[in-house]
Formats: C-alpha cells, sequence, structure tokens
C-alpha cells in the first residue's frame, strides 16, 4: 500500500524522554478516523471511527507538561477493542483536540449524527407490550 493513499490532517510520534519522539508509537488523523500505529518490527495498527467519540479530555500530567506534552483521551462508543483512547504524550495537544474536534462534527453532520443519539440501550419495537398500557 503506498503512503500518500491517505490524506493525513494531523500526524505525530508519541513523546518520551525529555519529550523527544524516540517512540515506536505513531498517530494519524485522516479526515475519518484516528490511527494508532505500534511497534517497530510487528506493527499492530488501531482504527478508530471519528463520528463514534462521545467524550474528550485533556490530561496534562506535571512530568509532560514540563516538556509541552499532554494526553488526549477519547470515549468512544461502540468500539470493542478500544472504548477508550489515548493520545499519550503529544506536542500541541491542544491544537490536536481542536482538529480532532472539528473533525468530529464534520463526520457527525456527514453521517446525520449527533452525541445523543449515541447514548442510551438499544430499543427494538417488540420491547414493548401496548397491551399492559
Amino acid at each position: 500500500m503506498k503512503k500518500d493513499m491517505f490524506s493525513y490532517i494531523w500526524t505525530d510520534k508519541k513523546r518520551t524522554l525529555f519529550g523527544l519522539p524516540l517512540s515506536f508509537t505513531r498517530y494519524f488523523l485522516t479526515e475519518t478516523k484516528l490511527i494508532t500505529r505500534k511497534g517497530f518490527l510487528s506493527i499492530e495498527e488501531d482504527e478508530l471511527e471519528l463520528y463514534k467519540v462521545t467524550d474528550k479530555k485533556l490530561v496534562m500530567p506535571l512530568g509532560q507538561r514540563i516538556f509541552g506534552c499532554s494526553t488526549i483521551v477519547l470515549h468512544v462508543k461502540n468500539d470493542v477493542d478500544t472504548p477508550i483512547k489515548e493520545i499519550r504524550s503529544i506536542k500541541e495537544p491542544r491544537a490536536v483536540l481542536e482538529l480532532i474536534d472539528k473533525q468530529i462534527d464534520i463526520n457527525r453532520d456527514k453521517y446525520n449524527i449527533r452525541g445523543r443519539d449515541m447514548y442510551g440501550g438499544e430499543f427494538h419495537d417488540g420491547d414493548i407490550d401496548t397491551d399492559d398500557f
């Protein structure tokens, strides 16, 4: 697969010691997905559909703030393997959070979904017996 097949809006590496990108974890933001790629020889990728994000949080521990980094935590609805996604120790986290938020809104408008549409249990027509009313 060619590298230029995807149009990345943002990409960065997880920062480690002294805020340097010396990690084999890389983050990619496209128009519809957030992709996390981990590993050197054996690579594991995890994709997250942006319209499924229900909540965002910015976590700024002292050790990361000293080097200008922070962590973004995303809560995802209907994602079995990663219901909570962490984008760990990245530079310019507020700008990245704004990019993610913008893409979430664009994707929700595209699929005509709002955050409130993803809450609550599933309802089926046969669940309620109308004779009881």
